[in-house]
């Protein structure tokens, strides 16, 4: 079966890809208008694009347009997991449509790879796009393959973002971190405070 694999960013493709493409004839797409800046988007593009050439595995990508991600996710930016689902939805659709175009049987995604991302979400706007579209969506859980991607994305030197990918999630992230680092600090400080 010919699939059309959408893949958010190089590290995430190496697992979902291989266990696929050992089952049908596997393409990729790029079909990330959430990314945010312009800068982090095309580090991720031509760090996937980098890795498909020199597999030789056929890649495209679908137009950078953050005003749709922008509409998609209008009245839930506040609410992480309702803005989630809305930007699977947009990018499982871009995907579905480009896959009908093009004459695949099926699409599927990278993105449940990561065990940050919410898999029963993803499989819900998988499976409400290829309804909609009418082209078959390959739903898989790949986070127990998550270790073993990470391992190989740093053995080959890949770029790896450490955030999801839209500006909220990168504000998200952020504050995030400093949380965690302040609360090693106030540790080691009570550590050497004792």
């Amino acid at each position: 079966m010919r699939v059309l694999l959408h893949a958010c960013c190089g590290p995430c493709l190496l697992e979902p890809f291989d266990a696929l493409a050992g089952e049908h004839d596997v393409a990729i797409v790029y079909a990330n208008p959430n990314i945010h800046p312009i800068d982090e988007y095309r580090r991720r593009r031509d760090t996937l694009f980098a890795h498909a050439e020199e597999h030789g595995v056929p890649v495209r990508e679908l137009g950078y347009d953050p005003v749709a991600w922008m509409r998609a996710v209008a009245g839930v930016e506040d609410d992480p997991p309702s803005r989630c689902r809305a930007c699977f939805e947009l990018r499982l659709r871009m995907v579905a449509r480009e896959a009908l175009a093009s004459g695949f049987e099926a699409f599927a995604t990278t993105l449940t790879v990561s065990p940050y991302q919410d898999e029963e979400a993803i499989r819900e706007a998988g499976e409400k796009v290829s309804e909609e579209v009418g082209v078959r969506y390959i739903h898989r859980d790949f986070r127990e393959r998550y270790p073993e991607a990470t391992r190989r994305s740093r053995e080959l030197g890949m770029y790896r973002q450490n955030y999801c990918g839209c500006m909220l999630s990168d504000i998200e992230a952020h504050s995030q971190r400093e949380a965690r680092a302040e609360l090693r600090e106030r540790r080691r400080q009570e550590r050497e405070g004792q």
